[in-house]
């Protein structure tokens, strides 16, 4: 067993259910109570009623340079909420931190936050999220030491945009990233893996509120179409061995991503262009 770490929690079906797919679902984790604060804290950030220092705004890139007020209906992600301490009680929610550290072990770090917030597709198919690996975005190793967790704040279906994955491809290693060629344009850091085997098995991850995935950073995933009228709401946290060590991207397919978030960083945070991402 590498991928897992000698634990009291998961039962070894579990654990081999893991080793061999990349990715693990825990039935009804996060309580409908913790939920419900996530979302009224995520509601106020849309209406601007409070700002939080380091946290990264999104929007679609078909409405990026709308005119309407902030709100709910304009925002599709914040990352990196560390500094808001309400949506930061995931990250030390001990029903998630119990799981985390049987593939972290016990010295765990929150390495990378988010809610998203997928809205309807607009008609142009930017709702959608490439294939991808999420080791693409993170500039530390060892790879089986970091772990996703991933938590349905609504019932997530085909129809609103669930996690599909390509079970066993943790096995691999680090693929390829560039933003695809998509008609109606791309939103910006979405980038998806240029090569994979089009006819490998997918399984679509259908979950009900409070239901939480666990997966490896090199598993290839992506999520469809925002089919609905509504909003599908998702909170998450990359975890860390405090053992990892950080490595230089320069040179690799993680540059390109080193380069958009400086880009994005400087104009939203005003940092120096020479800024280490370390």
């Amino acid at each position: 067993l590498r991928y897992t770490q000698d634990n009291d929690v998961l039962s070894l079906e579990q654990r081999k259910f893991y080793e061999e797919n990349g990715f693990l679902v825990i039935k009804n984790l996060v309580s409908d109570a913790d939920i419900t604060r996530f979302r009224n804290q995520f509601e106020r950030i849309c209406k601007g009623e409070l700002k939080v220092e380091g946290m990264m705004i999104m929007k679609d890139v078909t409405t990026e340079k709308s005119k309407f007020t902030w709100s709910e209906n304009l925002i599709t992600k914040v990352q990196d909420f560390q500094g808001d301490e309400e949506l930061f009680r995931y990250c030390t929610l001990p029903e998630i931190l119990k799981y985390v550290e049987c593939f972290t072990g016990p010295n765990i770090m929150a390495m990378h936050t988010m809610l998203i917030n997928k809205p309807p597709d607009s008609g142009k198919k930017t709702s959608r999220h490439p294939l991808h690996q999420d080791l693409h975005y993170f500039p530390f190793r060892p790879s089986n030491k970091i772990v996703a967790a991933w938590t349905a704040m609504e019932p997530v279906t085909q129809d609103n945009g669930c996690l599909s994955v390509l079970p066993g491809t943790h096995k691999g290693c680090l693929r390829p990233h560039v933003y695809p060629q998509w008609e109606g344009g791309v939103n910006i850091m979405y980038y998806g893996i240029q090569d994979y085997d089009e006819n490998s098995p997918r399984v679509h991850l259908v979950m009900e509120k409070g239901d939480t995935v666990f997966f490896h950073p090199l598993l290839i995933h992506g999520s469809g179409l925002n089919k609905t009228q509504g909003y599908r709401k998702t909170i998450s946290c990359h975890f860390a061995s405090a053992d990892c060590h950080y490595i230089d991207v320069k040179g690799t397919s993680q540059e390109g991503f080193e380069k958009d978030l400086k880009g994005i960083m400087q104009k939203q945070f005003e940092i120096p262009e020479d800024t280490s991402l370390q």
